[in-house]
This record gives C-alpha cells, sequence and structure tokens, in this order.
C-alpha cells in the first residue's frame, strides 16, 4: 500500500491571459513511514506538488490518491475533512495563532473533530507538548518562545490529529544552523518512532542529507528520483522481517 500515489498529474495556471504549466505528467508513489525531500530551485513546482498531495490545491488532470482513496473529485469540504484527519501541516513561518497559548495552539485543529472529546484532546496535547521537549511551556505564548520552541509547537499540532502523513515546507528556513539540525533530528526520531510519513518541500541541503528518498523537481517535471542507500537497507530488512514473521505463521 501507497501511503500517496500520483498518476499523471498535470497543474495549469492562468497569469492574465497566459496559461503556466507549474507540472507535468507526474507519477510518483510514497510508501509509508518515508522521510522524503522534494528539492528545486524557486519556481520549479516543488511547492505546487506539496499543496497537491495536502489537497490544499487540486491537478489540471491526473490522479492523486492518499492512503489508497482517489482525493481528485472530492468537494472542498471533503478535502477539509480529509486534511484535518490525514495530513498535519508544519510551515516555515510556524502559523501559530499569537492570542493562543501553546497547548492550545497545539489542540486547535482537534476543536473541529466531533470524534475526539475534550479529555482526549487535553491527553493528546499534553502527550505530543510532552514528545517535542515543551511540557513545561504549555501556558506560554508564541512571542514568548523562541524561533525553534514555536516550531516544536508546530510539530506537536501537526502530529495531534495523529497523521499519516506530515508535510513540510520549509520547515528549517526561519531558524539558525544549531536550532534547525535539533529539528529535523526531532523529526527523524518521530518519523521512525511512529512510522508517520513526512514529505518536506526544501532548499536546505541539511534536510536532503537526512532524507530516505529524494524528488527533485525542475521546471515542473521529474529530474531525479532516488533512494538512500542506507534506506534500502532498512526497507530490505523489513521486508525481510515481514517474510519471515508471515513464514512462521503458516
Amino acid at each position: 500500500m501507497s501511503v500517496v500515489r500520483i498518476e499523471h498529474v498535470y497543474k495549469d495556471y492562468l497569469l492574465g491571459d497566459q496559461k503556466v504549466q507549474a507540472l507535468k505528467d507526474i507519477t510518483l508513489s510514497f510508501e509509508p513511514g518515508v522521510f522524503l525531500a522534494i528539492a528545486g530551485p524557486s519556481g520549479s513546482g516543488k511547492t505546487t506538488l506539496l499543496n497537491l498531495i495536502g489537497c490544499i490545491d487540486t491537478p489540471t488532470s491526473g490522479k492523486i490518491y492518499i492512503n489508497d482513496t482517489d482525493v481528485s473529485g472530492k468537494t472542498p469540504d471533503q478535502l477539509a475533512d480529509l486534511r484535518n484527519r490525514t495530513i498535519g501541516f508544519i510551515f516555515q513561518t510556524f502559523n501559530l495563532l499569537p492570542v493562543l497559548s501553546a497547548a492550545e495552539n497545539v489542540e486547535y485543529p482537534l476543536l473541529q473533530r466531533k470524534d475526539v472529546s475534550p479529555e482526549e484532546r487535553k491527553k493528546r496535547v499534553d502527550y505530543f507538548l510532552d514528545i517535542v521537549g515543551l511540557a513545561k511551556f504549555a501556558e506560554h505564548r508564541p512571542n514568548q518562545l523562541s524561533g525553534g520552541q514555536r516550531q516544536r509547537v508546530a510539530i506537536a499540532r501537526a502530529l495531534a490529529i495523529l497523521p499519516s502523513i506530515v508535510l513540510a515546507d520549509e520547515p528549517t528556513a526561519n531558524l539558525d544552523h544549531k536550532t534547525g539540525e535539533e529539528i529535523l533530528n526531532l523529526m527523524k526520531q518521530i518519523n521512525r518512532a511512529f512510522n508517520t510519513t513526512f514529505i518536506f518541500s526544501t532548499h536546505d541541503k541539511r534536510v536532503i542529507s537526512k532524507a530516505d528518498r529524494l524528488v527533485r523537481v525542475e521546471d515542473g517535471e521529474i529530474s531525479i528520483l532516488g533512494v538512500r542507500s542506507e534506506e534500502k537497507k532498512w526497507m530490505l530488512a523489513r521486508h525481510r522481517q515481514a517474510a519471515e514473521t508471515m513464514a512462521s505463521n503458516k
């Protein structure tokens, strides 16, 4: 099963009377638990691709599947519900609400979920603030936190919905080198611990170096598609373990 599958996707925009083709015949699939970087120069189409995966935008043509569900023909309300249950977002500008505390920012996306009780909301907020190392800062507002702490709140907020996918748009761009490294290491730890899929749109070589897989986009087309050698070994070991488990159960 693929957590994301993209089939022959094109995306066009109108600039005045001129049609601009942002993406051209993109076909990709990502397995659950991948730590993936979408890289490319400004204007290459990488952010457009991230927005399509995040169901913020829709393709001009082609199909996009999230957890094997075709999302291409869904209504805006259906897409909003899917995002709120399946996809967490992390932005370079953090996008925290300034009037809310760290805990309230983490809780905010859960307020739209009728299936999550107040008790469960509090449990998740406390748990994920602790995971990102901010349990003691739960009542602090964003202007009382450093850039790295604000990004940690954003990570906790993304995880609170228990997503299968986390999309991160240049998450280290506004952080100094040391803090950026800490945030990347934290996301990698979460990726491995929870098997949560992380997909980055990035210029940052640090993100690219830590990625299991790389998709490079240039002029709206895929120019490079690669898997790191250590990730190949990890995937092979995981498949071998699964095969041995199946054999022992026969």
